[in-house]
């Protein structure tokens, strides 16, 4: 069987993704690359494949081509979340099976226009949610499912963002209109972990959150390029950081309240000022508590099942996060290895762009109720024709 053959849109901050795409050896390879900064196709040319064995020498500026071509079987998009919708239904329209990184888009009007594309056409679309394959959040998974911690009630979330100055708001994601805003952008990985480790998703949303450091800092003026190093040498403390976006209009803070279709109650909160990079999960349920402790292969999830007690920091059981390799803790290769094991086979797979829709819902909504005072918002429901269509793994 010959190899699938991927071509990738897209070759900023998540070039790591394109190389774990190409991997000959495992049945897929990437044989084309687009993006319409020259330099960029440079710079993942060099990084993905062998360039004295198997180079990627195929490029491009306009992603059209790509789909004019036979040899193609799929196309990996990694473009700014706001040009999602027009890339990504342009790929299925033209039959190219669609990898999608998160978050789908950027409002539920399109993440639902992309679905709808899927289903009327009926080509493959799958979301990269890659923390559904990270090793803690497995570990979490099968923790829940094992019964240690009886049935989820409640699921908190904290996110400490240590270099949001840099990543966040010396570009693009620091404007609404290309972002929606940092509860979307940001926490739609998180967002998708609520609910596949509560079982259920979210119906009603209320958050709070501000611009609280970054929007008195100096800024680049408009057309300026981004200083040399940008992502390499990050400022501390937040208020010595420099060269930040020509606009910034999203928050650097905030948090939300969740109340999903299963009863579990849930909360989410962002910082992206804080010293330390860190995601901390806890999720308490009819039998005990359940806390990760580092996201690494060799961190722990700590689980507390016998009590009542006061505080002890020796768990009743403590569960190694598995080891693994490559980028994102392993996620990014096993994420590529079942798209390219979906766009062959179909079938069932862990991510769900049913999945990915209502983890932009709940954010979007979110994001309308931070900027309205926090009032409560309802999340919209998908079209229960496109819920059973994907549920059925797209097949109709």
């Amino acid at each position: 069987m010959s190899n699938l053959r991927i071509g990738v849109v897209g070759l900023g901050l998540r070039t790591s993704l394109a190389v774990a795409a190409h991997q000959p050896d495992r049945g897929f390879e990437v044989a084309a690359l687009c993006d319409t900064d020259p330099a960029a196709l440079a710079r993942a040319v060099e990084r993905i494949g062998d360039p004295g064995i198997d180079p990627v020498a195929d490029t491009t500026r306009d992603h059209r081509e790509l789909l004019e071509r036979s040899d193609l079987d799929a196309i990996v998009v990694m473009t700014p979340d706001d040009t999602h919708e027009a890339i990504a239904v342009d790929c299925l329209r033209a039959g190219k099976a669609v990898y999608l990184e998160k978050p789908i888009a950027i409002t539920i009007e399109s993440s639902d226009a992309i679905l709808r594309a899927a289903y009327e056409t009926g080509t493959r679309l799958y979301v990269g949610h890659n923390m559904r394959h990270m090793g803690v959040v497995r570990r979490m998974r099968e923790i829940i499912a094992r019964g240690d911690i009886g049935e989820p009630k409640t699921v908190w979330v904290r996110h400490f963002v240590s270099y949001g100055g840099d990543y966040y708001f010396k570009d693009w994601h620091a404007e609404r209109d290309r972002t929606t805003g940092l509860l979307l952008q940001k926490g739609a990985h998180d967002l998708d972990v609520v609910h596949w480790l509560a079982g259920g998703f979210t119906k009603r949303v209320s958050a709070f959150g501000d611009l609280m450091v970054y929007g008195d800092l100096p800024r680049r003026r408009e057309g300026t390029p981004r200083p040399d190093g940008w992502l390499k040498e990050f400022d501390w403390p937040p208020t010595a950081r420099r060269d930040l976006n020509h606009r910034i209009e999203v928050e650097d803070v905030s948090v939300m309240n969740m109340q999903l279709d299963n009863g579990v109650i849930a909360a989410y909160q962002q910082c992206h000022f804080a010293p330390d990079y860190f995601r901390n999960y806890t999720v308490i349920g009819t039998e005990g508590r359940l806390e990760n402790f580092g996201d690494s292969p060799g961190d722990v999830v700590k689980v507390w099942n016998s009590g009542p007690t006061g505080y002890r920091r020796d768990a009743d059981i403590v569960y190694r996060v598995p080891d693994a390799a490559g980028s994102h803790g392993g996620a990014d290769g096993a994420i590529m290895a079942e798209f390219a094991r979906f766009v062959r086979e179909g079938g069932a797979t862990d991510t769900s762009p049913v999945a990915a829709r209502m983890s932009v819902a709940a954010g979007y909504m979110a994001t309308l109720s931070l900027r309205d005072g926090g009032t409560p918002r309802d999340v919209p429901a998908l079209d229960p024709e496109l819920v059973a269509y994907f549920d059925r793994g797209q097949v109709r």
